[in-house]
């Protein structure tokens, strides 16, 4: 695989001095920082994709006029709870 440099960023020395007192046995700042960066992007899709998940549901929900209260999930999430417990008790 190919790599590219990056430009290099202005890190402050008590940020820099952090991430070098965390790096682990053989690894470089350049894969931790690799490796926070690639962390990152996955944290940021995965929140857009929620995001955008709920929205669809939000315009689901407007379309067909049907919408539940938290009261009325959480009652049944709970009643959901109560019979696996039961069931794993017998």
């Amino acid at each position: 695989m190919k790599t590219a440099n990056s430009p290099s960023l202005p890190v402050a020395p008590e940020l820099r001095k952090a991430a070098e007192s965390v790096l682990e046995s053989g690894e470089s700042l350049s894969s931790f920082v690799a490796e926070s960066v690639t962390l990152q992007i996955r944290q940021r899709r995965a929140r857009h994709d929620f995001i955008e998940r709920g929205l669809a549901s939000r315009h689901a929900a407007l379309e067909a006029g049907e919408y539940y209260s938290a009261d009325d999930v959480l009652c049944e999430l709970d009643e959901v709870l109560a019979q696996a417990e039961a069931r794993s008790a017998n």
